[in-house]
């Protein structure tokens, strides 16, 4: 007699059915399968004859699911029975040993630490893309000023090329994190079984060479209830999303009239319904939006784990959605961002005329004033006066008399005219990091090599899930 009499509530099933969303696991699930499925025959857990009949049927699902034609029924509670139930169709009564030594709880466990690890690597790959692109953009525009900003008020005058490049060490900041991630998922949980072990000999250190993991997890515990590597990858993709919703707000305000600094090209942009003058930059705006959604997904998935007995607990269906929204929007997420910055183009004059406001020398006035010998708490105040005097008088510094700058401190001579001067405050910024030309080049030369370091051909084994891209949208 079966342990249940009654079949599930619909309303039941809807809850609880998983496959309408894990089916992305598909390519994972089948790639660790035949890894197990080869383990099980080496071992003698299975006879060879009954592996060659699995693996067969596992070779056709794969190519089902790359090409969209497997067939989801109303009874596939999750992907993995959805594949178990296939391959015993096309195989017989033997596809029932695919899931001899193993559990629903590691084998699920194990696929999201591939899916992990995949996702990990190509969003690594995609700041270093979008990284290359800011590289170029720096190199075109050198030596074009334009004012930087503290309190979105205009503070000093940098290159352009320097505030481009601020990004790009975010970026590989970005990289590390995810390389960091992608290493997170280096133990193998396969073979835990649902918490405790499993009762046959099994090889789970071949099951780790074969998946692309260092070493199975030494507790059956914790390799069944870890999700510490999908808060790793939320925490990694919430801290590069912020940094893109930083990109977005400055392309969004550099982009008004107000500003007048750059223009999105047309592919990067929409018009309004109503007014046809309009030229919006909705993708930057997007870039700024999709942050906090990104973000709330880690917050969420922090919420699932607080407080969860171990070990496996059905709580943790809930980790698939935001991981693969997560993952998905941050990846169209970059690849916007590196798309809309390949066609910006910028207006030397706005920014030019911009960074020519005198006041942002104030700095360097103070400055010629500290090397004099004046101690800088009481330049800065000369300064500020001397700011004042000029603002008072609708006049630029430049055009005060002498007299006037002696009466705010008689070692304000003629240097001071030369020290706001063409690109003397830009240039006087050569401490390193600074903005000065030979800086900035510097710093080019450094974001160069980074780049010679790309995450190019660091996949590995077990990290594929190049038939994932090939699944069905929805399972039918």
């Amino acid at each position: 007699m079966p342990r249940f009499l009654e079949p599930p509530d619909a309303e039941f099933r809807k809850l609880n059915d998983s496959i309408g969303f894990d089916w992305r696991l598909g390519p994972y699930d089948v790639e660790q399968s035949r890894a197990h499925v080869a383990m099980l025959a080496a071992q003698g857990i299975i006879s060879e004859p009954d592996g060659d009949q699995l693996r067969r049927g596992l070779d056709q699902v794969q190519q089902e699911l790359s090409d969209g034609s497997f067939s989801f029924l109303d009874g596939d509670e999750d992907i993995h029975m959805a594949i178990e139930r296939r391959v015993t169709e096309l195989v017989g009564a033997v596809g029932g040993k695919l899931q001899t030594a193993r559990s629903r709880n590691d084998q699920v466990a194990t696929d999201l630490a591939m899916f992990v690890r995949a996702h990990a690597y190509e969003a690594g790959a995609r700041t270093e893309a979008l990284a290359q692109t800011l590289v170029e953009l720096a190199e075109a525009h050198l030596d074009w000023p334009m004012p930087g900003y503290t309190h979105l008020q205009r503070a000093q005058p940098v290159y352009l090329s320097h505030h481009l490049l601020a990004y790009v060490w975010m970026l590989f900041r970005d990289r590390e994190r995810f390389r960091s991630v992608a290493g997170a998922t280096a133990a193998l949980p396969l073979g835990a079984g649902a918490l405790a072990g499993v009762n046959f000999d099994t090889d789970r250190e071949s099951l780790a060479a074969q998946l692309g993991f260092l070493a199975p997890a030494p507790n059956s515990i914790d390799a069944v209830s870890n999700r510490d590597f999908v808060l790793d990858y939320l925490a990694a993709a919430a801290t590069c999303a912020t940094h893109l919703s930083r990109l977005g707000a400055e392309l969004v305000l550099w982009s008004s009239e107000e500003f007048g600094f750059c223009e999105l090209a047309d592919a990067w942009a929409s018009g309004s319904s109503l007014m046809p003058q309009k030229k919006n930059p909705d993708a930057a705006e997007l870039l700024r939006a999709k942050a906090p959604r990104i973000a709330g997904h880690l917050v969420a998935m922090h919420g699932v784990l607080h407080g969860l007995p171990l070990t496996y607990n059905k709580d943790l269906q809930e980790d698939k959605e935001h991981l693969f929204d997560a993952a998905d929007t941050l990846e169209s997420s970059l690849a916007a961002a590196r798309g809309m910055l390949a066609g910006i183009s910028f207006n030397r004059e706005r920014l030019l005329a911009a960074a020519d406001d005198e006041l942002l020398a104030a700095t360097d006035l103070a400055d010629l004033l500290v090397r004099r010998g004046v101690p800088f708490r009481e330049a800065h105040g000369v300064v500020g006066s001397l700011v004042r005097h000029a603002l008072e008088r609708g006049t630029p510094i430049s055009a005060l008399r002498p007299e006037e700058l002696a009466e705010q401190s008689p070692l304000l001579d003629h240097e001071a005219y030369a020290a706001r001067a063409d690109r003397a405050p830009l240039e006087a910024k050569r401490s390193q990091g600074g903005t000065a030309l030979a800086r900035v080049t510097e710093q080019l030369a450094q974001a160069r090599e980074e780049l010679a370091g790309a995450l190019e051909g660091e996949r590995g084994p077990g990290s594929s899930g190049a038939g994932e891209a090939g699944a069905p949208a929805t399972p039918r």
